[in-house]
């Protein structure tokens, strides 16, 4: 992934950033530090918090990364899979019902979620909810599409 271009965000995007994902995640992104990246050979920027890719934005809504969602720990949006899901989802395979043990009901279809393992809770996945929360435990179906994955580009990003 090259860097386009890097800029410091002003205190008011920050605080539009902060906000959104302490709205949408249940989490507080504190940081001295923050940076955009616009990648030249992406659809996504991401915001560097502190030097480390913590924030990426997806149709221009403002999401932790895997990174950051490890170090900040979501509350809200998260949709947890059983042990078997766990290498699917981690080489990027979409969500399918039966490997999903627990999910906020406050999910809407279309929302970004976190995907987290349920034996430690770390985030596996970053994705977009094919149905609302209270429909993704079930038998069958594919609910949750894969957006950003552990061992992905973004998440081997470094600047």
């Amino acid at each position: 992934m090259k860097v386009k271009s890097r800029h410091h965000l002003r205190s008011d995007e920050i605080s539009e950033l902060r906000e959104s994902i302490e709205t949408n995640l249940g989490v507080d992104v504190d940081g001295d530090a923050f940076e955009g990246v616009e990648l030249a050979d992406s659809e996504y920027d991401i915001v560097l918090v502190d030097g480390e890719p913590m924030v990426v934005y997806i149709d221009d809504e403002p999401f932790l990364t895997v990174t950051g969602a490890n170090e900040f720990q979501p509350t809200k949006h998260v949709v947890t899979v059983d042990a078997g899901a766990v290498s699917f989802v981690s080489s990027g395979a979409d969500v399918m019902r039966p490997g999903i043990t627990e999910a906020d009901e406050s999910i809407s279809a279309g929302d970004l979620v976190a995907i987290a393992e349920e034996t430690h809770g770390k985030v596996l996945a970053i994705g977009r909810a094919l149905e609302d929360g209270d429909d993704l435990v079930g038998d069958s179906g594919k609910v949750v599409e894969s957006i950003h994955h552990v061992g992905d580009d973004l998440f081997e990003f470094s600047v």
